[in-house]
């Protein structure tokens, strides 16, 4: 197994990347279909697979049309995720500043620079203050820290907030605004599809209650409690008129409160793929790495990055492949992940590394880390405690309200 004296003589040595890849499949077994991540699309491009992230790639020199299945942001968010996991179950030492959004979103909680989008440069943490007390979290000590760090010292960042050496940081809404820190991904992963054919979905459903149709509008209900009502005089108003219950061609209608017969109907918009197979391949770069100063301790600190990013990688693959709903994936037989090192001269080197041996090979970094840039923190223990500003507070409550009541007319 890959050792920490090893994974030293990578970072120092000639090692320009680590890379690995993997072949999979569809849980189903080959053919069973999958679905990609649907986007936003014009109203008018009804056209096949509209929805979805179809490109064409060079594979084998022959053009082959490919879908992405999970992009390079879900892939980091994934695997932030997955080390988020490892500090709560207290097996490995990382700086992490928590917001505690329970007062106002219970179902949310916590939120993390693992879990924000933006790492610790996120709004989230900006907006929120130091518990117990008035300052805001920019403005703090630690806040303050990082707002200089540059590629030529990142040692504020590494101490505060290593992932975002690793899968990249910008610190666009910063007292500096667009000219905040910037730091690259020297992490990417992501999965496509090969060789995809666009499918189609159909939907219907059958109510065995009732059937849908009525010779009456229903209404929004004035009480918040109710969903809709039948009667006027209790219907949430609008210049003085009821306001139908549902939107479009549902309005008033029992569809519109998940009601009644569904007609059957077929998507091809977003009906799903079918794929030879998937392709799972992730690259992290020790030249970004390398690019990165350090006043002291560059050297362990690097290499605590390497070992971090490995981590994260193996982390998440651990945890299997299940995308979303009808995209769960599994290796082909005798093609899981496998590690290799690449050369400046292209050669390659097979690493042995499991997530076992990973954790580990991420603790003896840690260890390694000289006073100027050791992590202040235990495991599991939060470099700094949040609570949301009282105008972030209220935005959230204001925001989730006026989402619930736009969304109280049924599930389209």
């Amino acid at each position: 197994m890959l050792n920490y004296d090893q994974l030293k003589k990578l970072v120092t040595g000639d090692t320009v990347a680590i890379r690995g890849s993997a072949a999979l499949e569809p849980a189903g077994g080959p053919g069973d279909k999958v679905f990609p991540p649907t986007h936003a699309v014009d109203e008018r491009n009804k056209k096949p697979g509209a929805k979805y992230a179809f490109e064409t790639r060079r594979i084998g020199g022959q053009d082959v049309t490919c879908v992405l299945l999970d992009s390079v942001q879900s892939q980091a968010n994934r695997m932030e995720e997955a080390l988020q996991v490892l500090w709560d179950e207290r097996k490995i030492a990382l700086p992490v500043v928590s917001v505690d959004f329970s007062s106002v979103a219970p179902e949310v909680g916590r939120v993390t620079s693992l879990t924000a989008p933006h790492r610790i440069a996120d709004a989230l943490l900006r907006d929120s203050l130091l518990k117990d007390s008035t300052q805001l979290f920019r403005l703090s000590e630690i806040g303050k820290s990082f707002t200089d760090a540059s590629t030529k010292n990142a040692t504020a960042l590494f101490k505060v907030c290593p992932t975002g050496l690793v899968f990249g940081l910008w610190d666009s809404t910063g007292p500096k605004g667009g000219l905040g820190a910037k730091f690259q991904r020297a992490l990417v992963s992501e999965i496509v599809g090969i060789n995809a054919a666009m499918g189609t979905k159909t939907a219907s459903r059958i109510d065995s209650v009732t059937t849908g149709k009525i010779d009456y509008d229903l209404y929004k209900a004035a009480n918040r409690d109710e969903i809709w009502t039948a009667d006027r005089d209790h219907a949430l108003t609008e210049n003085g008129e009821p306001v139908k219950v549902g939107k479009k061609e549902k309005a008033g209608k029992p569809s519109a409160v998940v009601l009644g017969n569904i007609a059957p109907s077929i998507d091809s918009v977003a009906g799903g793929v079918t794929i030879d197979e998937a392709k799972h391949t992730v690259v992290l770069s020790l030249a970004a790495l390398r690019r990165l100063g350090f006043a002291e301790g560059a050297l362990e600190a690097r290499t605590v990055l390497t070992a971090l990013g490995l981590l994260a990688v193996l982390a998440s693959e651990s945890r299997g492949h299940d995308l979303r709903s009808r995209c769960l994936l599994v290796p082909k037989k005798g093609s899981a992940l496998s590690l290799e090192a690449i050369g400046r001269d292209g050669k390659t080197t097979p690493l042995d590394l499991d997530f076992a041996a990973a954790i580990k090979l991420y603790n003896d970094a840690v260890a390694a880390l000289p006073s100027d840039v050791k992590f202040e923190n235990a495991p599991g223990e939060v470099l700094a405690e949040l609570t949301p500003s009282p105008k972030l507070a209220d935005l959230v409550r204001r925001s989730r309200a006026l989402a619930a009541a736009e969304g109280d007319d049924g599930v389209e």
